[in-house]
């Protein structure tokens, strides 16, 4: 499915784009209700949707919207600013071969995307205190922004 989703990048960066737009103006609710209170529902939640559409690993950061809607943590050595060098012909993976490589998605889908090619601006690296945790309550709370800024 997760390919499925990179060739149409563009739908489903517009619908992030409205989930996004969605998830800011619930902020006041969310902040009544308590995030922590939050957290495993909607991170139950998330970890399904993406997991269907994206193969989503929940490292709590996501870059869906940056990687051309192919998730860098689908990678078997965890590359989460390119590709290693090794991708064979065809744009396989040189570690499981009969893997697309994630990177050479990510391009594919990038080029979909309205904003175009975004894959030129690095990611910042992994914090694994965020593993598991939702990143549609840190898009939420802002969190995301405060992220991005810091790279």
């Amino acid at each position: 499915m997760r390919l499925w989703s990179v060739r149409r990048a563009r739908a489903m960066e517009f619908a992030y784009q409205a989930l996004e737009g969605a998830l800011k103006a619930l902020h006041p609710v969310f902040a009544k209700i308590g995030y922590a209170r939050l957290e495993k529902p909607v991170a139950a939640v998330e970890r399904a949707a993406k997991g269907f559409l994206f193969d989503c690993q929940m490292c709590g950061q996501c870059a869906l919207s940056s990687t051309g809607m192919s998730c860098p943590m689908n990678c078997p050595k965890s590359l989460r600013n390119g590709p290693c060098g090794g991708v064979r012909p065809g744009g396989f993976c040189e570690v499981k071969p009969a893997m697309r490589c994630v990177w050479d998605q990510a391009f594919v889908g990038s080029l979909k995307m309205k904003r175009g090619r975004t894959i030129g601006q690095p990611l910042s690296p992994i914090d694994h205190r965020l593993w598991g945790r939702s990143s549609w309550l840190a898009v939420a709370r802002g969190d995301h922004k405060r992220m991005d800024e810091a790279r």
